[in-house]
């Protein structure tokens, strides 16, 4: 499938991406690859396939959550370079410290 140039050029600028002349070249073929690809997986019978859930057949062994011992607010802040007595101060952003 062809893909033209304007519509690299309207994607680009969708994406806000800067190209050059080559690379429109280049991504137009790239592009034209994909698009090809695509329409061959199109034309494929995927009745009675099912959907694809992990790429292997290995199962994370997940832990149960359990509560252990938790901080209390004054421990959690003791150590902290700036805080009150509730919340860790920061400074503003793009100041630096």
């Amino acid at each position: 499938m062809e893909i033209s140039k304007e519509q690299i050029k309207h994607l680009a600028h969708l994406s806000r991406l800067q190209l050059s002349d080559s690379e429109i070249d280049a991504m137009q073929g790239d592009m034209s690859k994909i698009l090809d690809f695509v329409a061959q997986v199109e034309k494929l019978d995927l009745d009675g396939v099912a959907p694809l859930t992990q790429m292997s057949k290995s199962v994370n062994v997940m832990r149960e959550d359990e509560v252990a011992h938790m901080l209390t607010k004054e421990e959690a802040l003791k150590n902290a370079p700036d805080a009150n007595s509730d919340y860790f101060r920061v400074s503003k952003f793009g100041k630096k410290v």
